[in-house]
């Protein structure tokens, strides 16, 4: 049964119905229509997984789904925008990392620790969050201890010293309060303060170096824990000292082992997994020897962690049987049917996405809420001068990336990038020096400044 956490997190998709989900994903993403109901289905079937009986909860699997279609038309931007969504734990891996050196490859089971690591950074945030407020108050208290040290407790008791004693704690308050309200301000932020900072044990470094055999990093892990902790003075500034402090305190009021739990519920229950470039694992069945027998050894390490299987962790083991996985390639060369029949029954939802157009790069460059267009303008108005793209402008750089892509390899809106970057170069390398004037992106301009690259076939090839 997930937390109480989780299941808040489970409930908040029941105002997510499938087509507000598709809503949301048109406004970052163009076209893909079938692919976009797929996954919201998709993901309203873990809402409604949860309300089933018990007795059948178990039992229903999730709609693991491969997407279909070249590279640049939005696989990969579905699955991230649908996990951002859905507020789930998400992580993306490319299937060919497990078989980039030879026949030994990364562990598949990397992927799951790697969701843990997700799904444990998610909560931990939202715990950050909830005591935020009171960690700030306990800062803001540490660090007027700091500029203010209290006034020493009374040794003598005669009514003298008593007196001026209370004296002295009243001068403290009105000064402190009076620090308070500067600290508040930002105005104490250039003073300086001592503060005492832990160090990690000598010869531990924070991480484990690339290329270090699964586990080591928990080894690594479980050595610093062991080690004592040192502690140095440092004098910094309030601003500086703010932020170790309120790390410090973070720690404190946030309880790790509720953390860990719930990571792990959320994982279980909401995880995502998009498995990337599946179609480099799949192959020509039945060969003897070569590059197949290495990718038809990565789809059998899949297949238990798809079917459903326990993956141990650092923070525990991990039921993999109800995390959602999304498989996407552009199987050019490859097709899905040449993945072995074991792992094609585990993804039994197929939606292939369709090339996208000239009319849709238009639609690429205006309508998303980070289109290309609005990114450019935004990077200009930086230096104080504007950006203005002119429809005839826009469908000629449409114009000219979807001929770049029929004639040379089709990398979808990714062509968008490598036009746009050599149609401004001149324009962002000489922003600075040029003033304020308003810089015009008309079809005449696209033209000119593309007109040598694109008559130059050489010169297209390696630019474009």
């Amino acid at each position: 049964m997930p937390s109480p956490r989780t299941q808040q997190a489970i409930a908040r998709l029941a105002d997510l119905t499938p087509r507000q989900i598709v809503a949301e994903l048109d406004r970052y993403i163009i076209g893909q229509a079938d692919a976009k109901k797929a996954v919201a289905i998709a993901l309203r079937n873990r809402w409604r997984r949860q309300r089933a009986p018990e007795s059948i909860r178990n039992e229903i699997s999730p709609n693991n789904i491969i997407l279909i279609g070249p590279t640049g038309v939005g696989k990969t931007e579905i699955a991230r925008r649908l996990a951002k969504l859905s507020g789930a734990p998400f992580v993306k891996v490319e299937a060919s990392k497990f078989t980039e050196v030879g026949y030994v490859g990364r562990d598949v089971e990397s992927m799951v620790r790697d969701l843990v690591e997700s799904a444990i950074d998610m909560v931990r945030t939202e715990r950050e969050t909830e005591v935020e407020d009171l960690a700030n108050e306990k800062v803001d208290e540490r660090l007027l201890d700091l500029l203010l040290p209290t006034p020493p407790v009374l040794a003598n008791e005669s009514p003298e010293a008593r007196d001026e004693h209370a004296q002295a704690v009243e001068r403290h308050k009105r000064t402190r309060d009076k620090l308070k309200a500067l600290l508040l301000d930002g105005q104490l932020d250039g003073r300086e303060v001592e503060i005492e900072v832990t160090q990690s044990g000598p010869g531990m470094p924070g991480s484990v170096s690339p290329g270090a055999p699964e586990g080591m990093e928990s080894v690594a892990e479980w050595f610093r824990d062991m080690l004592p902790k040192k502690k140095k003075r440092r004098t910094v500034k309030v601003s500086e000292a703010r932020r170790v402090l309120l790390d410090e305190e973070l720690e404190k009021l946030i309880d790790l082992d509720d953390v860990t739990t719930d990571a792990l519920d959320r994982t279980e229950s909401m995880g995502i997994i998009f498995l990337d470039e599946v179609d480099k694992i799949a192959g020509e069945r039945g060969q003897g020897g070569g590059p197949d027998v290495s990718r038809e050894g990565v789809q059998r390490d899949l297949l238990p962690i798809v079917e459903g299987s326990n993956v141990q962790t650092k923070y525990g083991m991990v039921k993999t049987d109800h995390i959602l996985f999304v498989a996407a390639g552009a199987f050019h060369v490859s097709k899905p049917s040449d993945l072995i029949p074991e792992l094609q029954g585990r993804f039994p939802i197929r939606v292939e996405l369709k090339a996208l157009t000239e009319a849709d790069f238009v639609r690429v460059m205006t309508e998303p809420e980070n289109a290309l267009t609005k990114q450019y303008a935004a990077l200009v108005e930086a230096e104080g001068a504007a950006l203005e793209f002119q429809t005839e402008g826009i469908a000629e750089v449409a114009r000219v990336a979807a001929r770049v892509n029929e004639r040379m390899e089709n990398i979808g809106a990714r062509r968008l990038h490598t036009v746009m970057t050599t149609l401004l170069e001149e324009v962002l390398y000489e922003l600075p020096d040029r003033g304020k004037d308003t810089v015009v992106v008309d079809a005449a301009m696209v033209r000119e400044r593309l007109k040598s690259i694109s008559e130059d076939e050489d010169l297209r090839k390696y630019i474009l």
